[in-house]
């Protein structure tokens, strides 16, 4: 964790930052001098690697493992950053997981840990985030949903109903909020070169995309970074598709 923070530095928190989509986010923001708590569950070699990369950058951060369908260890993780740092400015519900199967095959677990973590987390986490944005009149969230949450995708029921619950709370929530300055955007990626898309057909997928090609990762969070700029202080409850044209 480096020392070199200042009172000014914006505080972020990225959940789901060891890999893929957070871990990209987790580099830009740290980028342009933001101090970046990198939230992880299990995979703390990862996280590691990820810190790593941010300081020999020139950036600032810190692990932070907690699992974001746990409410107590959710709490104590946001108590935690409130008192070394008496705020969070950003906050990146990244964190999320697929189980596929088509419905009529799921079981009640494939469906309830993807609901838990995909939009439970989101709860567990950005509910303590706003109180503490509230009193300052300031903050961004960015919710990471995907192309699924918006058309649906057939083996993704569990999947796609998280992610467009994920917009409609961003909705919701940017309604009882804007007039603090605070801003709730979901970003709603497509096929993203990252591990979530192993196994699948990956010529077949991008014969689909208009663009003719997966997304990376940094494309991602090229448009998470303009969200929480200063210039991006007008756009709030709006989804942005990084999805190749293929919606």
């Amino acid at each position: 964790m480096s020392e070199t923070k200042t009172d000014n530095t914006q505080i972020a928190l990225v959940t789901g930052a060891s890999r893929g989509i957070g871990k990209a986010i987790a580099k830009a923001l740290a980028k342009t001098d933001r101090f970046v708590y990198l939230n992880f569950n299990l995979n703390r070699e990862k996280a590691d690697t990820t810190l790593k990369e941010i300081i020999s950058s020139g950036g600032n951060g810190a692990l932070l493992q907690f699992d974001v369908t746990n409410q107590e260890e959710s709490e104590k993780a946001i108590e935690k950053i409130i008192k070394e740092q008496g705020k969070i400015d950003i906050l990146v519900n990244n964190a999320g997981i697929r189980d596929d199967k088509l419905m009529v095959r799921m079981k009640k677990t494939n469906w309830q840990t993807v609901l838990d973590t995909n939009l439970t987390g989101f709860f567990n986490v950005t509910r303590l985030v706003v109180k503490n944005m509230l009193p300052k009149r300031f903050g961004r969230i960015i919710n990471i949903s995907s192309t699924s949450g918006q058309i649906g995708q057939a083996g993704q029921v569990n999947y796609s109903a998280s992610k467009a619950g994920l917009i409609g709370a961003t909705k919701a929530l940017s309604r009882e909020i804007a007039k603090r300055n605070i801003t709730v955007n979901s970003v709603a990626p497509g096929f993203i070169e990252t591990e979530m898309i192993k196994g699948l057909s990956l010529e077949k997928i991008a014969d689909t995309i208009p663009a003719g090609r997966l997304g990376k990762p940094e494309e991602v969070a090229a448009t998470v970074l303009f969200l929480c700029s200063k210039d991006a202080g007008y756009i709030t409850g709006q989804v942005i598709g990084i999805n190749g044209g293929i919606l």
